[in-house]
Formats: C-alpha cells, structure tokens, sequence
C-alpha cells in the first residue's frame, strides 16, 4: 500500500487484521512524514525507537490472534498529558526537563488497548491560548493555507499540535484537552473531528492541570467514527480522580451512522452574535438542513445566560490556573533560576520559567481569589457558571435531544496577526465552546466546509451529560453531507 498515512484508524484496524501491512511498516511511514514536516512544529518530542517497539510488540499480538481495540495504531500525545519517561512539560520552560515516573490514566488506557505512542505534540503553554503561539517551543503552523497565499496561519489551540499533527497525516489520531474549547476549536481550524466529552467522563488523573473543574482530555481524529473508536478506550472511571464518574463506557462506534428520524435538534438564538460572517451564518443553516433532511426536527431554543459564559469563564479559569500553577517554585522539579534568598529564586523561577500568557492569567487568577474581590467576581462567577449549566437543563429537559451551533466565529487567522492585538480579541475564538466547559456538557467540532479562502470551518453538536453516542450520530449526518476535506500539501 503506498500511502498507509492517509488510512484511517477504522481504515487500519482492519488492514492489520487482514494483514495488507504490518504495525512496523505503518510507524516507519508515519516516522517518515514526521521527519518531513518538521516545520509545521506539531512535535515538541519524537519518540522513534519506543514506537517501533510498540509496533513490534503489536505484531507479535496480531499474529498470536490477541489484538486490542487500537492495536498498532499509531497516536500522537499531547504534551499536558504525563508519560513515563518521556518529556511532559505543558510546553513550559517551567517544567524544564521534566521525565515523569509514571503514566496518566488516559495513555495508559491507550498502551492497554494497543496504541503505538510517536512521540508529544506541540500546545499552547499550560493548555492557556486559542492559536498555538504561547508555547515554549514556538508556534504551530496549520497545514491550511488560504487560497493564493503563503502566510502561515494558526492551527488553533490549545490542542494546536495535535490538531496539525492529525490534519497533515502526522499521526493516526491525538489526545487533547479541552478547558474552553481547546480541543473543538483547533479541530474546526483543521478540518478534523475534535470531541470534548462530558466532565468526569475521562480521569484527569495524570494529566497537568490548568482549570480543574473544567478540563477534560478527549481526542482528534480523521472521522467521526475514528473519534468515537479513540473515546471507548480513553475513558475510564479511576479512583485517583474523585471527579471521575463510575458509568459503562458504551461502545461508541456502534452509535455512528445511526438514524436521526424524529431528534429533535435545538438551534440557540444567543449564538447569532453580532458581526458574525455570513458564511458562518450560512454553514450553520446549512447544517440544519442538513439534519432535517436525515428527519430530524429543528426547533428553536433559548439559552439566556449565553451572553455571560464569556466573561464567567475569564474568572473561572484563571483563578484554577493561579491556584494549580502555584506549585511551579523551582524547588522539587523543572526550571530552577537561584537568587539571594528562598524568596527571590521563587521570583525568579517563575519570572523566567513562565510565558506572557500563563503570567496574565495566574494574576487575573491571584486578584479575583484576593480577600475583599472573590466576593465581586469568583463566587458571582460560579453563581452564574450554575445559571448556565441550568440552561441547558431546562431544554434537554424539554425534551431536546442535541444543540447545533457554529464551533468558530471564523476561520483561521494568520500567525501573528493577533498578538498585538487586546488579549480579549483572543479570547472572543472560545465565545461558542466556552459554555459547553461550564456545563459540564460533552460537545464535538465536525468540519462542515471552506470559507471564501478554502480554509475549513465546523458545526458544533452539544449533548445531555454523558450522551456521547447522540454527538457520534448526529456528527455523523453532518460528515456524510459535508465530505471529507485535506490540505493540500506544502510542507
């Protein structure tokens, strides 16, 4: 087979079962694309000689007739998640030289079912950003380019690398993480299937934390289905996560291609924001139609508190963030920068082992959890963080069966077209995912079409809590109207 990286997941399940290629020679082809795209910076990490020992290992499996769920698939991971002895430094300087002991609980569900490991992506520094530029080790470039131009545009964050990694066939599939849209939102930048699933659904445990009670790792993929194959074996319940929820994991494959007749899909009013391109507008109509030609029923929803997601989420994060990052003191691991006293090498420590972005919002964070503020802004946040999560309640309870909403204000933007511009124009990317985060709720990002420039866009599905299998088949109609989109190859 000549190009075995542009085969699936699904694709290369059953290639290795039917034995047109072996583990081996699909990770030498994935190494090989790698080693030739190393200007898109989608990898901080490659680790060569740990995947052929996987492969191998798979193989070995295969022959024996004892192969997993993902057995030789190849996966890219994102640098937030720990792996045993293998560099995890959320793309910090702070973390320098960080080799954990130990393997968080999503890579070690995928070791189990299989998965070849190539090496950990690129993200924004500490998960904090909406275009892959606060990294440490320099921005991702997105393998979309518009037509007729050579600017290098964002893959979006914070899951940029994986993204990239997984649109220009450096991987078979990625983990990511999403705390505000960090998976969703670089998904629909790359024209892949990002799924944020519902808070609790996969552990936390082993994964560095930005805003605890809105991170959740999920993956990215070629396909709808090759997205629903990732979660079965990301998810899990674990006792060393407390907010991890003991329910089966379904199997979620078995819900893509599934009929919509009779669901009932509810559109938002709140989500036709001013300024809104018209080819969003457009896209986003023509999901509904799409929809309501598979049978489902379109119905208009209100969601009141939309409005406030914004801004709640600019107090919730950061105040997690500033909560989390405050064991980052240069004294047990990572960057340590000496000074005249205990005090001073703490100061400088940070000062030089943090980037503009992370530093932003550990100050938000500090000044809202203040003595005489937390009053005014965190716990007002979280009243309206409850307002929100209500929202939603109140429509699924009337019986909605899923919510379908633009994933992006916009296509993507040009790298370092907006770092001088105010930090909020940054934020504004995550108006549409922000409010899936501070429900708790699942949602997932699936490429829908090209804007004027032939760049991608996305459809946003939101799901009742733990309904996964509703976003895999609704996402699924939208992938078979829509197609399938690549970038053309320049790298």
């Amino acid at each position: 087979m000549s190009d075995l990286t542009g085969l699936t997941i699904a694709e290369i399940r059953d290639g290795l079962a039917t034995g047109q290629f072996s583990a081996t020679e699909l990770t030498h082809s994935y190494l090989a694309a790698m080693e030739a795209a190393r200007d898109l910076n989608a990898y901080i990490v490659e680790t060569p000689e740990k995947a052929l020992e996987m492969a191998a290992a798979s193989d070995a499996r295969i022959a024996s007739g004892e192969a997993r769920p993902l057995e030789g698939v190849p996966l890219g991971i994102k640098d937030l998640f720990c792996t045993e002895g293998v560099h995890a430094q959320a793309a910090s300087h702070i973390l320098d030289g960080f080799k954990p002991v130990y393997e968080s609980t999503v890579t070690a569900n995928l070791w189990a079912d299989g998965a070849v490991m190539l090496g950990k992506l690129n993200m924004d520094e500490f998960a904090m950003g909406s275009s892959n530029e606060t990294s440490y080790y320099g921005p991702v470039v997105n393998p979309w380019r518009a037509e007729g131009s050579n600017a290098p545009m964002v893959p979006g964050g914070s899951s940029g690398g994986s993204a990239t990694a997984v649109a220009a066939r450096l991987c078979a599939g990625a983990t990511g993480t999403d705390t505000g849209g960090s998976i969703r939102q670089p998904a629909a930048f790359t024209a892949t299937v990002g799924i944020k699933p519902t808070y609790g659904r996969c552990s936390r445990w082993g994964i560095i934390a930005f805003a605890s009670s809105l991170d959740q790792a999920g993956p990215l993929a070629r396909t709808v289905r090759d997205s629903a194959i990732m979660l079965r074996s990301m998810a899990s319940v674990d006792e060393r996560d407390t907010t991890s929820v003991d329910l089966p994991v379904p199997d979620y494959e078995k819900a893509v291609g599934g009929s919509v007749k009779g669901l009932r899909i509810g559109v938002p009013k709140e989500y036709r924001i001013d300024g809104m391109p018209p080819e969003v507008e457009a896209l986003w109509e023509q999901g509904k139609a799409w929809l309501k030609e598979a049978g489902a029923e379109i119905i208009d929803i209100c969601l009141p508190h939309t409005q406030y997601a914004l801004p709640a989420y600019y107090i919730v994060a950061p105040a997690e963030a500033s909560s989390n990052l405050a064991r980052y003191d240069g004294v047990r691991y990572g960057l340590r920068v000496p000074g005249d006293d205990i005090a001073a090498m703490y100061e400088n420590s940070r000062a030089a082992g943090f980037g503009k972005e992370v530093k932003r919002r550990v100050m938000i964070g500090t000044y809202v959890l203040s003595a005489g503020y937390y009053d005014a802004y965190y716990l007002r946040a979280q009243k309206v963080r409850a307002l929100i999560k209500r929202d939603f309640e109140t429509v699924f309870e009337a019986g909605v069966d899923a919510i379908l909403t633009p994933a992006t204000p916009s296509a993507a933007f040009g790298v370092a077209s907006k770092t001088t511009a105010s930090p909020i124009e940054m934020y504004l990317n995550d108006i549409f995912t922000v409010t899936v985060n501070m429900a708790g709720l699942p949602g997932i990002a699936v490429p829908a079409g090209l804007d004027a420039k032939g760049l991608p866009l996305a459809l946003q599905l939101i799901g009742r809590p733990f309904d996964e299998e509703m976003l895999f088949r609704t996402g699924q109609v939208i992938e078979d109207a829509a197609g399938h989109f690549a970038p053309e190859r320049w790298w």
